[in-house]
């Protein structure tokens, strides 16, 4: 009599590692901070209780997950306990939040409507939305062409709130889980879900949906994801945001990595086996055949997923870096510069008049003035500054290792190129020029308004001329 055993397939998504590497570091905290800290022993935390991989609160009522692991590394860095508030789903948890029942939100997108209760820190995780379809669907390269389609969607998400307002013409559907909304789409009961590529990857794997597959991406809608806090509670943002600056990419690789191996265990069947032994001879050149298919199509996925990513932090028009890659390099040198005390600065570059070259001469001639400038900024800065556009006719470089006396020079520099260059059509086109350099703690986005309270000087003071904040 054949015996039946067991046996265990595992499924990594990455290379997994027992324990993740965390350095110890001790963040420095100012009286008031330290006061706060003594008056508020214990800070409780709301979180997503099913979204695993990234946080969840499993059967003893325990938080766990990436998100939870980089919750606890901040908190512990900066000296704060925190304590779960339990809530059985996430619209339990907003609800929560919203009452003042718990003071932080652990790992969630800023979005309009969030932001009407909390702030929030610099981002603790970054992370791609993907486009999750049937097997036989066709490739998505935009959603516009994907009229009346019908998406699965978690209820009050960043992802549902920005879809209804960015593409009316879907339908979604409301769901309890990232589970529910990939079920439907593999029951035909939805077309589609738009998801984190880490969490859709990992419910594929682990509930057998192999009938699934990413057809496509949303490169505006990556997630940046944050710790909520409430808007009475600047001074405990603060303090957050000081342990988020000081995680490192390979501590984060890391407590990826411990999250995203599922293991499955199901019987062996010694008699299936066998059958497939007896027949293995007569596929062996269908196998072979498909390998080498497999490889070829395999090579083109790699090539458009390459392409996919360049053209995610890339401005169509001018072929200069877009506000997406522009948000995260800006996030990393303020976290070199936390870490290791560097300075940088920024430049905000506004073209003068620009309203008017399309007003009398048409978009055409506009975007060659936009495409013309760009090239210029790029030839004339150095190497290691990263030279983007911000959006419509603002350009922002990033000056690494560079105090606010280098960054004037080079903006002088770069002002005076583009006044003496002659532009298609309009010839001479002039810009102004706001400068500021990084202040340790401060956010990126007190940084970049100080830059843009700089370039509005220059402007109203007289146009084509530099600004330093």
């Amino acid at each position: 009599m054949m015996k039946i055993a067991s046996f265990r397939f595992i499924l990594l998504l990455g290379i997994v590692l027992s324990q993740p590497v965390v350095a110890e570091h001790s963040v420095p905290l100012s009286a008031e901070e330290q006061r706060y800290l003594a008056q508020h022993p214990v800070i409780k935390a709301c979180v997503d209780p099913d979204w695993a991989p990234f946080e969840r609160i499993n059967e003893q009522g325990q938080h766990e997950g990436i998100g939870a692991d980089l919750l606890q590394l901040v908190a512990k860095r900066v000296g704060i306990k925190i304590e779960l508030y339990p809530v059985q789903h996430w619209e339990e948890s907003l609800a929560a939040s919203k009452s003042g029942h718990c003071q932080i939100m652990s790992f969630l997108n800023q979005t309009p409507a969030r932001e009407k209760w909390l702030i929030f820190t610099e981002p603790v995780f970054y992370d791609q939305n993907v486009i999750i379809t049937r097997e036989e669907h066709p490739f998505i390269g935009d959603l516009a062409w994907a009229r009346d389609k019908t998406v699965a969607l978690p209820a009050q998400t960043m992802v549902g709130e920005r879809m209804k307002n960015d593409f009316p013409y879907l339908r979604l559907i409301a769901t309890k889980s990232e589970a529910e909304s990939m079920n439907l789409v593999s029951n035909r009961q939805a077309d589609m879900t738009v998801r984190s590529l880490i969490v859709a990857a990992y419910e594929i794997k682990k509930n057998g949906w192999f009938n699934l597959k990413i057809a496509g991406q949303i490169p505006s809608y990556t997630n940046q994801l944050r710790i909520g806090v409430l808007k009475d509670e600047p001074i405990l943002r603060d303090m957050l945001n000081k342990g988020v600056l000081t995680i490192t990419p390979q501590e984060r690789e890391a407590i990826v990595n411990q999250h995203v191996s599922i293991k499955i265990e199901q019987p062996f069947d010694y008699w299936l086996m066998a059958k497939i032994i007896a027949v293995s001879v007569a596929v062996l050149m269908l196998i072979l055949w498909w390998n080498r298919k497999l490889r070829r199509l395999n090579q083109q996925l790699q090539q458009l997923n390459q392409k996919l990513a360049t053209l995610s932090i890339t401005d169509k028009l001018t072929g200069l870096v877009n506000r997406l890659r522009l948000d995260e390099v800006l996030a990393q040198e303020i976290q070199r510069s936390s870490r290791f005390g560097h300075v940088f600065s920024v430049i905000l570059v506004d073209l003068d008049h620009f309203k008017h070259v399309n007003d009398t001469h048409g978009h055409q001639v506009g975007d060659q003035v936009l495409i013309t400038a760009a090239r210029l900024l790029q030839q004339y800065c150095r190497e290691i500054d990263v030279v983007g556009r911000w959006g419509g006719e603002e350009f922002l470089i990033i000056c690494p290792e560079t105090p606010c006396a280098g960054a004037a020079k080079l903006a002088e520099s770069l002002r005076q190129h583009l006044a003496a260059h002659l532009f298609p059509v309009v010839q001479q086109q002039t810009a102004s020029f706001g400068v500021a350099c990084y202040h340790l703690g401060e956010l990126a986005d007190t940084l970049l308004a100080r830059a843009d309270v700089a370039l509005y000087h220059a402007k109203t003071q007289g146009r084509n001329q530099v600004v330093v904040d």
